[in-house]
């Protein structure tokens, strides 16, 4: 299937995968509208994607506050795809992080994503589709919440497939540690430091790209017989 004229939103939309989302498709002739935490996000990604295409808005929200996202919704016409990048990453075991900084993982990651679920699930077109943001690589000594979180959202995935079929699909893309602004605290030398680290662990000894990571996605709005999977763009980190 053509995204050509499809409306996507993009939960996340104004860096990193989202952000490159919201190119490709552009460039494919999709209506895409990006959703960030701040209008200054909103403003930059739009400028960032002028020379794109005009079929691109932009809103500011809290995407984790029901009340802003209900109204939202409520305001515009149905999506046929809706991107979640929501969630982030967290290191360490589960002794040395707390409690709550644990379950602010998981409502992160899992509980935002299922909430928006709720929500765009009444809000999309007929034969539309739900993609969230998984994760691969770490382990549960390294990574506690994240690899709970990410196993949450899987779950997730596998669930709202049955629920929201036929009409709808959902999936996942569950990428490994890749170069993005969520990392954007860290210097060009540590970020280096860390790919180059992280490239050691997995078999094809290198990091995906953005367009890569982002394939997947594009893979998933355009396939209309695939639901409740779990597409890992890792390099095979998994298999080790």
């Amino acid at each position: 299937m053509s995204l050509k004229d499809q409306s996507i939103l993009i939960v996340g939309g104004t860096s990193g995968f989202g952000l490159e989302i919201a190119r490709q498709s552009l460039e494919m002739g999709a209506q895409v509208h990006i959703i960030g935490h701040t209008i200054e996000h909103i403003e930059q990604a739009q400028q960032q994607l002028a020379a794109t295409g005009t079929q691109l808005q932009g809103t500011a929200l809290d995407a984790q506050d029901q009340e802003q996202l209900q109204s939202f919704f409520d305001q515009q016409p149905k999506f046929d795809h809706v991107v979640s990048m929501l969630g982030g990453a967290m290191g360490g075991g589960f002794l040395n992080n707390s409690v709550a900084a644990i379950r602010q993982t998981l409502e992160d990651k899992f509980f935002a994503n299922l909430q928006l679920a709720q929500v765009a699930s009444q809000h999309l077109n007929e034969q539309g589709s739900l993609i969230m943001t998984s994760g691969a690589g770490g382990h549960p000594y390294d990574a506690s919440g994240a690899i709970v979180g990410n196993q949450a959202i899987n779950t997730m995935v596998a669930g709202l497939a049955v629920e929201m079929s036929p009409q709808y699909r959902v999936n996942a893309v569950a990428p490994t540690w890749t170069p993005t602004g969520l990392w954007r605290d860290l210097s060009a030398e540590q970020l280096t430091e860390q790919a180059t680290a992280v490239s050691q662990g997995i078999p094809l000894k290198r990091v995906a790209t953005k367009a890569e990571v982002t394939a997947a996605y594009l893979y998933l709005m355009q396939n209309q017989f695939v639901t409740g999977q779990i597409l890992h763009v890792d390099g095979g980190v998994e298999l080790l």
